[in-house]
């Protein structure tokens, strides 16, 4: 039994120290000094540590802003509104509030877009309208407007759009 031990201690630690590549020498005036700035150049030049790195799980369903259709469709369908909020990794885009130039100017509305999934369909977004009415005296009522014809028209466009960049990314990818 104890012969099995050693045996069993005896490649573990071989396994350990063939997996060390050493100290290397560094030189100090291409190190920067600052922890910020050390882990800034690290992350420039890919190196450091993540969970996924040491349990070698590479592919990741993330995507870039840019290869997502139905963020996309949104920000081109949305290019008019002033916004106040645009963040891909919380899966939000939140407009200022807008006032048509040709209307009375009382009235403006509010639009949220959150994506809940990245799949080009039409339960993937959840879209809320705000209305804004303020009258003379400065009083404004707000109030959400549940199933309006802005929301569904504006899915129906941005379904419509993110479909049509799904498709054009396909074949550039055939190409």
């Amino acid at each position: 039994m104890r012969l099995y031990i050693k045996i069993i201690s005896s490649i573990l630690i071989l396994l350990f120290v063939s997996n060390c590549k050493g100290l290397s020498k560094t030189d100090t005036r291409e190190t920067p000094v600052n922890a910020l700035e050390r882990a800034r150049k690290n992350v420039e030049e890919g190196r450091g540590a993540g969970l996924g790195n040491i349990l070698n799980r590479g592919g990741t369903t993330f995507e870039f802003s840019t290869s997502n259709p139905m963020w996309r469709a949104s920000l081109e369908i949305l290019d008019f509104l002033p916004m106040t909020t645009v963040d891909y990794a919380g899966g939000m885009i939140i407009s200022d509030w807008y006032t048509q130039t040709n209307a009375a100017g009382d009235e403006s509305i509010k639009i949220t877009i959150r994506f809940l999934s990245n799949e080009v369909r039409s339960d993937s977004l959840k879209i809320i309208v705000h209305e804004k009415i303020c009258k003379k005296n400065s009083a404004c009522n707000i109030r959400v407007l549940n199933n309006s014809t802005i929301s569904q028209e504006l899915r129906t466009t941005i379904i419509k759009k993110a479909a049509q960049l799904e498709l054009e990314g396909k074949k550039k990818k055939k190409n």
